[in-house]
């Protein structure tokens, strides 16, 4: 089992010594949240809340999400980042693509590239993006991302995306992960067919054994079960031996743990020593006995 550190919306002169805090304490790696513009109006609800209320998120500091790794890539030497998740499809893949290779190589490969659909609507007007067909735009993103930064003449001809033979230099020397994000089906399918992980966004343990249910069904349906697939999860079992245990007898391959409730209105008061203190603890108690 691996563990991830997740840390958003806070003072973003964390960052650094907080990533350099989780790789001195063993985890494996750190989860950076995306996020583009907060409109003022808004009918669109967040969807890993109860209610649907986004306004937690307005005021909140979100660095951009490739500028933040590579900030923290430098500071580090072994620990990954992982967008958790990238909106991919409000972008344009051939720019996420130079962007994941470059960071990939300069971190000699210490990128894992979360991605999802944005649930707002808002995101792609700004980016000047249809919403509409979001689903299969993000499937052809996918395919453009890891065809350049995979080496090579890369060619490209889809509904969205139309490249000749081109090519990226550098590139990284292993392929970067590709993880889907979302709870739908359309994301679980996505996930099954075209990636090398899925992400989940937290929920109820009978939610969790249900989408890992659909998700093995779905990729048995692809044919893509035998191939090397990364499951991580949002868990209350990752916070004890016992728990870390369950999950890995479920097939989660990583865990990612928070140490306070981002969901709140206002700013985070945290001081950076306790958020420290926390990441350390954890690391003491829960990681040093689930990692050979």
């Amino acid at each position: 089992m691996r563990f991830t550190y997740a840390e958003a919306m806070t003072d973003p002169s964390y960052h650094l010594p907080l990533a350099r805090a989780a790789e001195a304490a063993g985890y494996a790696s750190v989860s950076v949240a995306d996020s583009l513009v907060y409109p003022e109006e808004s009918e669109a609800g967040y969807p890993y809340t109860a209610d649907g209320d986004r306004a937690f998120l307005e005021d909140k500091s979100f660095v951009e999400t490739f500028v933040l790794i590579a900030a923290m890539g430098a500071v580090t030497s072994t620990i990954r980042f992982t967008p958790f998740v990238l909106k991919l499809p409000v972008r344009p893949p051939v720019l996420v693509a130079k962007q994941a290779g470059s960071i990939a190589f300069l971190t000699g490969g210490r990128l894992s590239l979360g991605v999802g659909l944005s649930p707002w609507p808002e995101d792609f007007a700004a980016m000047g993006v249809p919403w509409a067909r979001r689903g299969r735009r993000m499937d052809e993103a996918i395919e453009v991302v890891r065809g350049l930064t995979g080496g090579g003449y890369f060619e490209y001809h889809g509904e969205f995306y139309d490249l000749p033979p081109v090519k990226m230099s550098p590139v990284p020397a292993e392929p970067i992960p590709i993880l889907v994000g979302g709870h739908s089906e359309g994301a679980l399918r996505r996930a099954a067919r075209l990636g090398d992980g899925w992400m989940h966004g937290g929920g109820d343990a009978a939610e969790l054994d249900a989408l890992l249910a659909r998700l093995a069904a779905l990729r048995a349906e692809y044919g893509t079960a035998d191939r090397p697939f990364e499951i991580h999860a949002i868990s209350a079992d990752a916070y004890t031996a016992d728990g870390v245990r369950r999950l890995a007898d479920k097939g989660v391959t990583d865990l990612v743990v928070g140490f306070r409730n981002p969901y709140v209105k206002g700013p985070d008061t945290e001081p950076l020593s306790r958020k420290i203190e926390h990441l350390e603890r954890f690391a003491e108690s829960v990681i040093a006995k689930s990692v050979p």
